[in-house]
């Protein structure tokens, strides 16, 4: 079996597996100076765009493409690479096609496309430049691309729209809410789909922190744990739905806000790319988005399968800085144990997933390990 790996960068979280289950694998990546090149059975460094990869997945008669793309931009051109290849070749491309991705990559598309399925989400308008009439605040501002908390401001007054207005012709006006950041993982392959555990991102701020930076725990629970079970049932069902109106292929993120004011869940936005809370979601129920994405390129992944391997870990993510270990490569990318931990992430921003049996116990471990935290 032989897989063709789309981008470097996240290639260390799938190395160790396809090592370990006999994969041969070809890696491409624009960027000669990546980590990571070595890794790979073979790789090529190529230009942007999905030309090259396309040509190289035909000459070296791959089974299968695993798109590796963390960012936005390129999903697009990585959806006509699959809806090629696929539709030519019968090489299966795991990665969502161009309707779902047109949906995805662009926020007012999100937005019209919740409200048009009945979907709960924060209420909306696009502003201009000269709009004069604002007095619903805070609201939070962004525009129709970007991720990673680009182009995202929360304004408390009408100055702090016209301030932002001055670098756009338009906005997305979202209103604010108070409550809990949550995200969910989705799995999704040959029409069959299941949404993994819900992920605590910490609480919406007006300083806008990024939820990188707060502490984060898996499952998700309320405070007092009342409930809990049944708002994680019906996050994956609303996680679930998505999915299955969108299409979505490989692994998607949903990002959502339980609100304070209704205890009503809101949809924000859907991501169709591996997310960055895979370390999280593998902890707490071991299962790993991206080794299920190998499994569904060389055509051995079942929905019912992985349901039934689903176990039920408590995870904690705590950002570092830097923590110095030697730990922080592809050969530690395996839990272990009930109680273990990875630390993962660029310098200045690694951070420290533990799992335990329970949160107690992973707290234990975090101690342990001699790491300042806040509290969740």
């Amino acid at each position: 079996m032989k897989l063709l790996f789309i981008g470097a960068r996240l290639f260390d979280d799938v190395a160790l597996y396809t090592k370990n289950n006999g994969i041969t694998t070809v890696l491409t990546e624009s960027n000669p100076e990546s980590s990571n090149l070595s890794l790979a059975d073979s790789h090529y460094i190529v230009p942007r765009g999905m030309d090259q990869p396309k040509d190289i997945a035909i000459k070296e008669d791959v089974d299968g493409v695993v798109p590796l793309i963390g960012i936005d931009g390129p999903l697009i051109d990585v959806a006509l690479l699959k809806e090629e290849l696929e539709r030519d070749y019968g090489l299966p491309v795991v990665a969502s096609p161009p309707a779902a991705v047109s949906i995805s990559g662009d926020k007012i598309k999100t937005k019209k496309f919740l409200v048009e399925n009945n979907i709960k989400t924060p209420e909306y308008s696009i502003i201009k430049s000269n709009q004069t009439e604002l007095n619903e605040f805070p609201m939070v501002l962004k525009q129709a691309q970007g991720q990673g908390g680009k182009d995202i401001k929360i304004a408390l007054s009408s100055e702090d729209v016209h301030t932002y207005l001055e670098n756009y012709d338009r906005a997305l006006a979202e209103r604010f809410l108070e409550g809990v950041e949550i995200s969910v993982e989705i799995l999704r392959w040959k029409g069959k789909s299941i949404p993994l555990v819900p992920v605590y991102k910490g609480r919406t701020t007006l300083e806008c922190i990024h939820p990188l930076h707060k502490l984060k725990k898996a499952p998700l629970t309320l405070n007092d744990d009342h409930g809990s079970s049944e708002i994680q049932d019906a996050i994956r069902k609303i996680a679930q739905d998505i999915g299955e109106l969108m299409g979505v292929e490989g692994t998607s993120d949903l990002d959502l806000i339980l609100n304070k004011e209704d205890s009503a869940t809101y949809v924000l936005e859907i991501n169709t790319r591996p997310s960055g809370t895979r370390y999280l979601t593998t902890a707490s129920c071991d299962i790993n988005p991206l080794w299920e994405m190998v499994e569904m390129a060389t055509g051995s992944w079942n929905a019912r399968n992985v349901a039934k391997r689903m176990k039920n870990y408590f995870a904690l993510e705590i950002p570092v800085g830097d923590y110095t270990s030697a730990r922080n490569n592809y050969q530690f990318r395996e839990f272990q144990a009930d109680n273990d931990w990875i630390i993962h992430g660029p310098e200045n921003h690694q951070r420290i997933t533990i799992r335990g049996k329970d949160e107690e116990d992973a707290f234990k471990t975090a101690e342990n390990l001699d790491i300042e935290f806040g509290k969740l």
